[in-house]
């Protein structure tokens, strides 16, 4: 029989448009544009600005879009999973709120929460549902709005994150194209170097905790640096080495943007020059789960049919992992 494989048929994107420069961070922390960009290759970030919005309107916009290239509606949907950590509400799930908003009525959904890891995390999981012929569209979705739980007096987290959403659909493909492997890897024990200090079941919200500033991102740089450049590099080769992939043989590697020196560390490692590599963290720094598929976003045009891609991550858990595919469209 022949194997069923979840191929990428549609990619949408979506970026607020305020957009705040290295230039506007100068005025609000001790630090300069020059010193932002060389130690992490961001010029500047897009920001969501309004009242009673969230991730899920960013999702939505990234799934109109998509379902226009692809010519269907949203009631052919059968599952909506999205990878966030920055929720509309600690509960429903954020997936919930994007089915009712876009009238996704035949589709169940789900959140994944493995922060910058979340949406490749995600896709290896709607994959299934596509492989086993459970289902025939699936929407997958990495989104988050990273300036609600970003503190614009810490210099070491403020300069890093922006908003944004990126979606794929998955549909089955019987020729060889799609999702081909993937590995993906967990350590709890490096929360203690990324983590958000309040807010869930073990230190809920007080005035305690709001006062001293602990629902913000809380990040030690240099440890999380370290092990990022080495999760990411090392599991890009293993899935380029597990499935016999030369250098030469991969068109383009998807890399988290979390750091420049951490993409450029990851594309040595695989031995890539840097025309394979997808970089737009220039434009929007790290979007968290939204990287990835805003790489696509981003580069969609440049793709062709077959192109073999290498898509790898690192976030807060710690979670990192790669997925190799081969591109159907």
């Amino acid at each position: 029989m022949t194997r069923i494989s979840a191929a990428i048929t549609a990619v949408g994107g979506y970026v607020p448009d305020f957009i705040l420069s290295n230039e506007e961070l100068e005025k609000m922390v001790p630090t300069t544009a020059d010193w932002i960009e060389t130690r992490t290759g961001i010029k500047e970030r897009r920001i969501l600005k309004g009242e009673g919005l969230g991730t899920s309107d960013m999702c939505v916009k990234a799934i109109e879009e998509l379902l226009i290239k692809r010519g269907i509606s949203a009631s052919e949907i059968d599952l909506i999973i999205v990878g966030t950590v920055t929720p509309d509400l600690i509960f429903p799930s954020t997936s919930n709120i994007v089915s009712d908003k876009i009238g996704a009525i035949n589709a169940w959904s789900y959140d994944v929460a493995a922060a910058c890891s979340g949406f490749l995390f995600a896709l290896a999981s709607g994959s299934q549902f596509i492989e086993t012929g459970k289902y025939k569209k699936v929407i997958v979705v990495g989104a988050d709005k990273m300036s609600s739980i970003i503190d614009y007096s810490d210099r070491s987290t403020c300069i890093i994150f922006g908003d944004g959403a990126g979606a794929v659909l998955l549909e089955p493909d019987k020729e060889g194209f799609g999702i081909i492997d993937s590995i993906l890897h967990v350590d709890g024990s490096g929360r203690q170097f990324l983590h958000q200090k309040a807010g869930g079941s073990v230190k809920p919200p007080s005035h305690a905790t709001v006062d001293a500033r602990e629902h913000y991102v809380y990040q030690a740089g240099q440890a999380v640096f370290k092990a990022a450049v080495v999760g990411m590099a090392e599991v890009s080769a293993k899935i380029m080495e597990k499935n016999k992939l030369t250098s030469a043989d991969v068109d383009w590697l998807v890399p988290h943007q979390a750091n420049k020196r951490i993409i450029d560390a990851t594309a040595s490692r695989m031995g890539l020059d840097a025309e394979k590599v997808m970089v737009n963290i220039q434009k929007y720094g790290n979007t968290t789960a939204g990287t990835l598929p805003l790489c696509l976003w981003d580069y969609e045009k440049k793709l062709r049919k077959g192109d073999n891609i290498i898509m790898s991550t690192f976030g807060a858990g710690f979670t990192w992992g790669a997925i190799y595919l081969k591109w159907a469209y």
